[in-house]
C-alpha cells in the first residue's frame, strides 16, 4: 500500500454499495398446504417475499407484528375465520392501510359483497390460476425492482474509480 503522499493526484471519493430496497411482503394467510405452497412459490418467483399463517388467529398475530405490504386472506380458515380476521384488521389502526384480497372458494355474488362489506380490498374466487394471484398482488403493489420483463437483462455497466480520479 502506497502512503497517500506519494500519490499526491489521487482523489479520495467514498464509495457507498448500492442499495437494494426491501422486497414488499405478502402475508398469506391459508390453511390448505398445497394451496400456501403454490402460492408461495410464484409469489416469491415474482420478488416477492411471502410470510405464511395458518388461521386467522395467527393471521392478526403476524399482521400487527409484520405490517406486510398486503394480505391475501382465505375465508374459511380455523380458529377466526377470514371474515372476522379481515374484520380485526380494518379496524385496527395499526393494520386498517393494508390492503386484503379475499382468496377464497367461497364463489358466489353473496361473498364477493360480503368480502367487500367486511372490508377486503379485493377478490379472488378458487380455483385460481397462480398468475392471476400475482396480477392481483401486483395490482395493488406494483412489480417489485427487479422483476418484469427487463429482469432478465444485463445490469448496467459500471466505472471504476482508479487513483488521479480517472476511470476505466
Amino acid at each position: 500500500m502506497w502512503p497517500e503522499a506519494s500519490c499526491p493526484s489521487a482523489t479520495r471519493r467514498t464509495l457507498t454499495p448500492a442499495v437494494m430496497p426491501s422486497p414488499q411482503t405478502v402475508l398469506l394467510v391459508e390453511d390448505n398446504e398445497d394451496n400456501r405452497i403454490v402460492y408461495s412459490t410464484i409469489l416469491g418467483h415474482f420478488g416477492y417475499r411471502v410470510m405464511e399463517a395458518l388461521n386467522g388467529e395467527e393471521g392478526i398475530a403476524k399482521a400487527r407484528a409484520e405490517k406486510p405490504d398486503l394480505i391475501l386472506m382465505d375465508i374459511s380458515i380455523p380458529i377466526i375465520d377470514g371474515w372476522e380476521a379481515t374484520q380485526v384488521l380494518k379496524h385496527d389502526p395499526v393494520t386498517r392501510s393494508i390492503p386484503i384480497i379475499a382468496l377464497t372458494a367461497h364463489a358466489l355474488a353473496s361473498d364477493r359483497e360480503r368480502a367487500m362489506e367486511v372490508g377486503c380490498d379485493g377478490y379472488l374466487a378458487k380455483p385460481c390460476e397462480p398468475r392471476a394471484v400475482v396480477a392481483e398482488v401486483q395490482r395493488f403493489l406494483g412489480r417489485p425492482s427487479g422483476t418484469g420483463p427487463d429482469a432478465n437483462q444485463p445490469a448496467p455497466a459500471t466505472t471504476d474509480v482508479v487513483a488521479g480520479g480517472a476511470t476505466r
